[in-house]
């Protein structure tokens, strides 16, 4: 599946760190910042979920809620949570599924070793559902800026 911005993001439907199933049709009328990442408790992964929530109240104001998927179960994510501070839910992508739906499922290497894994990546997508933008392949330092930047000249201007 090719996401195009512009066009309706994949709904999905995902357990959250505490069990409950969430979706994003649950979200209509609120901006949506989803961000998938490789793996809790990684110091880039750590350094991304606290900028995201250092950024929190920021993204509040412009009427976004941040969601994060990665592939790590609800145990994980909750202690991932705990540890940080972080205001926002995690979700569970165990079998990658939302992962490949969102096409950040791929193949990675490092140190000569070829695996499968979360290309990190961010998707913005609107209070009607659509994707608006997209950032693949981030870098951490910078991006959540780079995010609200984003958002709020959006929203400005709607």
């Amino acid at each position: 599946m090719t996401l195009i911005e512009g066009k309706k993001a994949p709904d999905f439907s995902l357990m959250n760190e505490e069990g409950e199933i969430v979706k994003l049709a649950d979200f209509k009328g609120q901006n949506v910042i989803l961000y998938f990442y490789p793996k809790d408790m990684t110091p880039g992964c750590t350094t991304e979920a606290c900028d995201f929530r250092d950024k929190h109240e920021d993204f509040s104001k412009l009427n976004a809620v941040v969601l994060g998927i990665s592939p790590d179960d609800a145990k994980k994510h909750t202690k991932f949570i705990d540890k940080h501070g972080l205001p926002f839910s995690l979700l569970v992508d165990e079998d990658h599924a939302v992962a490949e739906t969102y096409g950040v499922w791929v193949l990675k290497k490092m140190y000569g070793r070829e695996y499968m894994g979360i290309e990190r990546s961010t998707f913005l997508i609107d209070t009607e559902g659509n994707l608006i933008k997209s950032w693949r392949k981030v870098r951490v330092k910078n991006h959540i800026e780079e995010v609200y930047t984003y958002l709020a000249e959006r929203e400005a201007t709607q």
